[in-house]
């Protein structure tokens, strides 16, 4: 062991990350088992687990998934061969992504017709309030879709 070695807090906090969060990356094999201090068998994070815990604090930001973390990392050790599955993984959480914020546009859009409304209401103009709910009945079923069942 390398006497330039972190402790769990110093990584926590030169990563930004939880030590919680090391904990479990650790504990799930997201992350290799920790190096330990020989007398107390306190882990002792080395300039390249730091590194890993960069890329996957990264990708945790962008709510990537402990699955396509893992995938990821799997991808990283092969390099250029694995290229296009890794090309595909951040197409595939990009398009994720852009499908969560079109939801959420749609609830936001729901809300702010909800606030007009109400607004129409409380001043008494009732044919403005109408207007708005013929705008909010398409919504509703893009806010909260029922099942099938």
């Amino acid at each position: 062991m390398t006497t330039d070695s972190l402790t769990i807090a110093q990584a926590a906090a030169s990563t930004g990350l939880p030590e919680s969060t090391l904990r479990y990356w650790e504990r799930i094999g997201l992350v290799k088992p920790v190096e330990r201090d020989p007398s107390s068998r306190h882990r002792r994070y080395t300039e390249d687990d730091l590194q890993t815990l960069d890329v996957l604090g990264n990708l945790r930001a962008v709510g990537m998934t402990v699955a396509d973390m893992r995938r990821y990392l799997i991808g990283r050790c092969r390099g250029d061969d694995a290229a296009r599955e890794q090309r595909e993984l951040f197409e595939t959480h990009a398009r994720r992504l852009a499908d969560e914020m079109a939801a959420l546009e749609v609830r936001r859009r729901y809300l702010e017709l909800k606030v007009q409304y109400w607004a129409a209401r409380e001043v008494g103009d009732l044919d403005k309030a109408e207007a708005v709910a013929d705008e909010i009945r398409p919504l509703i079923d893009r806010v909260n879709p029922k099942d099938d069942r």
